[in-house]
């Protein structure tokens, strides 16, 4: 994993002066929350509202399913773009994420009990017979233990829960003889050789087929795994054994967990996100409650509730008392240390932190649970989806969004909990969101970049399984569900275990233990698993109270240091030394600092280095300027690089049968129209010749008025600008002659200048991999005429369509569509990743930056392929705005004074690779769907879609 960050200044311009360098540095955020203003509540949503909204679900639910089941089923995953399914084997890797696809039709599996709750009971039953009659367990593929758990071991039990329920009422499953059981067990088998280790704990990945079994299983090799991997087996395993009788399940459920609660950092009560399963050693010391972590919290409440164990109880109190303690800073949730939990091992925060609030609604703990909702709704209202993750200063961290669930999931919770309509509203931006962002006429496609607007040809089984669910129970009244949701407990996959198994075949009791390690809080648990009818019962504007103060917090999220300024003028006295005004000559400006508990050393190599130790303040005020003063060096540090640097641009297909579904991840340049500042160009693609551009063009006429197609080398891209320019062209496109490469396995970058004066070059210029390339040029082929947008980011259908006919079933799947846009972040930028310092202490280096020439945006894992020899090769300046962001300071949090905000964090690109299946051939691969099959509304659109091969967007 590669780690590279870096900051934005907060408020006035900075005077050039010598750029400084950083080494490291420790900050805290603080947020101090305006005054809550008192409003009317929000108005109750009428039955009529909500039924409509509910059936919004369903024809959602129905456009994403039926879909699958057209043209991907039976294998595991729909693409929405390519229309078709993924399989393993025949689709370019993915790393870490196909280790959920194990040729099981993960998606009809992961779906059944949401057919039931969306009394879809005909097709319920309809889907459990092509389970049974299709899908193979034994397939010779590497999974992953925990999503086969969740999704295939969970679908299956909670499709055999509600088989159960609906034979029962005597209707629908007459047939039905516990066959969805009977897979969960041979399933249950299958992954029980993962836990052949002296520790207990289950190896990460398994071959369906063969186990662990060397070489032909080609796992068990392996040494770590996350702590939510091997603490999220429980309710699926304790369930699986109650409802067959075979005890070995929950044995090896539990005795995981128990090891897991034996390894916990005594001091602190916290977990790491990794440990090594044979040692028990932590790999990675930070602790929080998002990737890693998560479900570990979330299943041993939810273990008390379904099995009864007051063992677990104990444990998960034990733990959300340390995380009260030190991860939560409301409305924010900030990794720490799991050895020195006062320091924050992060300034970012990722999505999956979202299921919290629910998880504190099960606990009692109501008002953490709104401030963190409301601060995430916020984000969530600022870039249309809550990014993969996001900095303290709510700008975009890593900007991919796999139409994940967990916000959804606390949305109903708090509704549960509140009774507050407002959660409906936010449900109802939820739907708006996803219908207007999201759907493609193949289904709903995660977002690649909220930045832009751009597509993934992804959908996860999670999407059904989860989103649907969660909204349609938030709108659903009790009489529109078929039975009580209350008798049955959620999993971390929203699949459904009912709550008499507490009663049934139990395992022999063991003994209490959690009190040798440590003496309890018995005020901790009386917040527990709380009757949420008599919640509120005498302040319906409980949760409006708490929710108020945090409205504005993501726009301006620097108060404190305002008001303090503010004071610091009224009182008469002198403001606190600024960091661009400070000399290190000037002996006041060195006295402040040492007031500031902040010391000045003079390195052997020249540099001089600020180090930070709170501690040595001579008042708390002082040492909270010390702490915007360091934070303050961090911008100026950043400040040149950051300049030259320019988030990723879009290029949208407008035309038909594209409407503006399409959406290309496009590298800007650093000369011609800037298309953040100025209003977007429209028009007509044409190729221009010669296609290289690099010389006079010879069919002027063909691209004058439009935006010329151009492909990259042989010269310069300033070079190639103007002969398009000259010819008339209103912009151009550049497309990379590398041919297979993508935007999603290469860093994007921008593209740089000759080296000479490029004022004279007007038309905007942006730049397409080879594959995002070809979907533009076949488009051309097909369709003769192609109409593109070039924008800072993704347009609104609505608004791309004014003025021109639109299909009806764009009105239709969103008929409440709003014309507005909403804004997005810019991207970030890049420093150095060091080690972090002790708590209360942090460290700058004043020294020379890199050259103004390398303005990257990002370390990509391997440079660009080098034109070949002779050849004059495009000057390009790497930048990786379509990659994850990185914090140089892993352990630091902006502390900022002017009214925009702090942006440490930068680029952070994990790659993960796993071996390839042994047997690619697969008898029921990819379905091809003839064209007279597919819906007619969308006849069009299916044909561009197929014409795209193999290319992902």
């Amino acid at each position: 994993m590669s780690e590279a960050g870096g900051g934005r200044g907060c408020g006035s311009a900075v005077p050039q002066r010598a750029p400084w360098n950083l080494v490291a540095t420790t900050a805290a955020l603080y947020l101090v929350m305006a005054t809550s203003v008192w409003t009317a509540a929000a108005a109750p949503m009428s039955r009529e509202e909500k039924q409509k909204l509910g059936n919004q679900v369903l024809e959602m639910f129905d456009h994403a399913y039926g879909n699958y089941m057209e043209h991907a089923y039976p294998a595991d995953e729909l693409m929405p773009l390519t229309c078709r399914g993924r399989v393993r084997g025949q689709e370019p890797s993915r790393g870490d994420v196909d280790d959920a696809l194990g040729k099981f039709s993960l998606t009809l599996i992961d779906s059944l009990d949401t057919l039931v709750v969306l009394n879809k009971t005909k097709e319920f039953e309809d889907a459990v017979r092509k389970v049974l009659r299709d899908v193979n367990l034994d397939n010779d593929v590497v999974v992953s233990v925990f999503e086969t758990n969740i999704r295939v071991l969970g679908g299956l039990l909670g499709g055999h829960s509600l088989a159960i329920m609906l034979k029962e009422k005597g209707e629908y499953m007459q047939w039905y003889n516990g066959e969805l059981l009977q897979m969960a067990k041979q399933l249950g088998y299958k992954l029980l050789p993962a836990f052949n280790t002296t520790s207990g704990l289950p190896y990460p990945r398994i071959n369906l087929k063969f186990g662990i079994r060397k070489p032909e299983a080609r796992t068990g090799t392996e040494t770590d795994t996350c702590t939510a991997c091997a603490g999220t087996l429980i309710l699926e395993f304790a369930a699986l054994s109650r409802f067959t009788g075979a005890t070995i399940f929950e044995e090896y459920a539990r005795k995981a967990l128990d090891f897991l609660w034996e390894k916990r950092q005594r001091s602190s009560n916290l977990v790491g996100v990794t440990i090594n399963i044979h040692t028990g050693d932590w790999v990675r010391k930070d602790s929080g409650v998002g990737a890693g972590i998560d479900s570990y919290y979330e299943y041993l409440l939810k273990a008390y509730v379904l099995l009864g164990d007051d063992s677990f109880l104990e444990r998960f109190n034990t733990h959300y008392d340390a995380i009260m303690r030190y991860i939560s800073q409301p409305p924010l949730l900030l990794d720490v240390h799991i050895h020195k939990p006062m320091l924050n091992a992060r300034t970012w925060m990722d999505a999956l932190l979202a299921f919290f609030p629910g998880l504190q609604v099960l606990k009692g703990d109501i008002r953490p649970a709104i401030e963190t909702h409301e601060m995430l709704y916020q984000v969530i209202k600022k870039h249309n989806f809550l990014p993969e993750a996001f900095t303290t200063d709510f700008r975009v961290h890593w900007a991919q969004h796999p139409l994940r669930p967990e916000f959804a999931e606390s949305t109903y919770f708090l509704y549960k909990a509140t009774g507050d309509p407002y959660y409906l509203e936010v449900g109802k931006t939820l739907i708006e969101n996803l219908n207007k962002y999201a759907r493609v006429p193949c289904g709903f496609a995660a977002m690649k970049d909220v930045r832009t607007g751009s597509h993934e040809d992804r959908m996860d089984s999670f999407f059904l399984a989860e989103m649907f669910k969660y909204l349609y129970l938030l709108f659903a009244d009790k009489e529109d569900i078929i039975f009580d949701i209350e008798d049955y407990i959620f999993t971390t996959e929203a699949h459904l275990l009912p709550l008499w198994l507490s009663t049934t075949n139990q395992s022999t009791s063991k003994k209490n233990t959690t009190s040798e390690y440590i003496e309890l809080d018995d005020s901790n648990f009386d917040w527990t698993c709380p009757n949420t009818q008599i919640l509120f019962p005498n302040d319906p504007l409980y949760a409006q109270s708490i929710r108020e103060p945090l409205k504005n917090v993501v726009d301006k999220s620097c108060p404190r240091g305002i008001i303090r300024v503010e004071e610091s003028f009224r009182s008469g006295a002198k403001p606190p030394l600024r960091a661009r005004d400070f000399m290190a000559t000037n002996p006041e400006h060195l006295e402040i600092l040492k007031k500031m508990g902040v010391s000045l050393i003079h390195l052997k190599d020249g540099r001089v280095q600020l180090v930070q130790h709170a501690i040595q303040a001579a008042s708390s005020i002082d040492a909270e300027d010390g702490l915007r003063f360091m934070q303050e060096m961090i911008e100026l540090s950043s400040q040149q690089q950051k300049e030259q640097q320019l988030p990723p641009r879009a290029v949208q297909v407008v035309s038909r049968p594209f409407f503006g579904r399409v959406v290309l991840t496009a590298g800007p340049a650093q000369f011609g129209l800037d298309l953040s500042k100025h209003k977007e160009t429209r028009g007509f693609v044409a190729s221009s010749k010669p296609y290289n551009g690099c010389s006079e063009l010879t069919n002027p006429e063909a691209v004058v008025g439009k935006i010329a197609l151009i492909q990259r080398g042989q010269c310069m891209f300033a070079e190639k600008a103007r002969h398009i320019q000259n010819a008339g062209a209103i912009g151009g496109i550049v497309i990379d002659d590398n041919e297979g490469s993508s935007s999603d396995t290469a860093p994007l970058f921008q593209m740089a200048g000759d080296g000479k004066d490029t004022d004279d070059i007007k038309i905007p210029m942006l730049f397409l991999f080879s594959k995002e390339g070809s979907i533009i040029l076949d488009a051309l082929r097909e369709y003769e005429e192609v109409e593109v947008l070039l924008s800072d980011k993704a347009k609104d259908r609505a608004a791309i369509l004014k003025g021109k006919m639109t299909p009806s079933y764009i009105i239709n799947s969103n008929p409440d569509m709003e014309s507005e846009e909403q804004p997005f972040s810019d991207g970030d930028s890049e420093n150095q990743s060091t080690e972090p310092l002790a708590p209360g202490s942090q460290e700058v280096d004043l020294a020379d930056q890199e050259s103004p020439e390398d303005s990257s945006l990002g370390s990509p894992p391997e440079s660009p392929p080098a034109a070949a020899a002779g050849e004059a090769a495009d000057e390009a300046t790497d930048v990786s705005p379509s990659e994850q962001n990185s914090d140089p300071l892993e352990n630091h949090e902006p502390t900022s004074l002017d009214g925009e905000c702090t942006d440490l964090d930068n680029q952070l690109q994990e790659q993960s690779e796993t071996e390839e299946d042994s047997n690619p051939n697969v008898s029921w691969g990819n379905k091809d769907q003839p064209i007279d099959s597919i819906l007619a509304d969308w006849s069009e659109d299916i044909e561009a879609f197929e014409m795209m091969e193999k290319d992902e967007l």
